[in-house]
């Protein structure tokens, strides 16, 4: 006898077990075999091993059709978690896709080096991703970092910058640090937004599921178990950037994204970022991916800039 807890990692109970549980019946039903205990979004199981594996399995597939299309019926449930599931399987074979978002929304890699960002982040535990903006680095890496916590292949998910200031003061800015830090993160709280259901990112945050802070609160700590991203590298001076470096324990990614044509350290204050390459190229597990104008996904526009001020440069 086995017992396995559950957690639901998109939608909410109403949406998934339905109005006065329909859908959550259904499944018990097709599962006479196992006893299935529901608080909330925990799903606990109770049987054979072998039985709890065909459900964790059929129930993934069911969670995957409510981010593909925003809803399940009771038809649905019947044909996913019933004997027809491997049907629903072949139907969602998409090995290119990251994450299915919000409202089905197909999240992947869209250009060669965003496609080689993410093989060497299979590849190896440690990634540099460097390039100019709206090449989508930090897209991406958000994207690995919640396809890996929906996998269970990691535990948390670690989003850190800098607090360097571009340019502007938020030494004025009313609030605490964390009140004063959230608008210069909003990109990583962006992508997250259009990477899973509103619900289920507040949960996350309130949990530590998902944590968003400055660099300099990881000093101290190991990060096992967890997919951690330093987004605006180029910011950090090389102490920093080992710090942060320092902190992977086991079983954990890490993902360092920067743009070295943008720095906003002081004229004394090297960047760390490009230090890096210089001494940690050549260690195994360690991977560099460059994107370039080709790779930017905004405006097209946005290519036309980055290359007149690289010729300016």
């Amino acid at each position: 006898m086995s017992e396995t807890i559950l957690r639901l990692d998109t939608g909410t109970p109403l949406e998934i077990y339905g109005p006065g549980d329909k859908n959550l019946n259904i499944i018990k039903a097709l599962f006479p075999k196992l006893k299935i205990v529901v608080r909330g979004d925990m799903i606990k199981l109770i049987g054979a091993q072998q039985e709890i594996v065909d459900f964790e399995k059929r129930f993934d597939l069911l969670l995957l059709h409510y981010e593909r299309f925003g809803k399940i019926n009771e038809d649905v449930v019947r044909q996913i978690m019933g004997e027809d599931e491997k049907s629903g399987e072949t139907a969602f074979e998409n090995k290119d896709v990251l994450v299915y978002g919000r409202h089905g929304k197909l999240i992947k890699a869209l250009t060669v080096n965003q496609m080689t960002m993410v093989e060497k982040c299979r590849e190896n535990d440690l990634v540099f991703a460097i390039g100019p903006a709206g090449t989508g680095k930090t897209y991406t890496a958000v994207a690995l970092a919640v396809q890996a916590l929906k996998n269970k292949e990691v535990k948390k998910i670690i989003l850190t910058r800098p607090a360097i200031e571009a340019g502007e003061s938020l030494g004025f800015l009313p609030g605490d640090l964390k009140e004063k830090m959230d608008p210069y993160l909003q990109p990583l709280y962006d992508a997250l937004r259009d990477m899973l259901p509103m619900q289920k990112f507040l949960s996350y945050l309130e949990d530590d599921t998902i944590e968003i802070a400055p660099l300099a609160f990881m000093r101290g700590r190991t990060l096992s178990n967890a997919f951690a991203i330093l987004d605006e590298a180029q910011n950090a001076s090389e102490s920093q950037i080992k710090m942060f470096l320092t902190r992977m324990g086991k079983s954990s990614k890490f993902i360092v994204t920067g743009d070295v044509t943008q720095i906003d350290l002081p004229k004394k204050t090297q960047s760390g970022l490009l230090q890096t390459e210089k001494i940690l190229k050549g260690i195994k597990g360690i991977s560099f991916v460059y994107l370039d104008g080709r790779d930017v996904v905004r405006h097209k526009l946005v290519t036309k800039i980055i290359d007149a001020y690289s010729k300016k440069a």
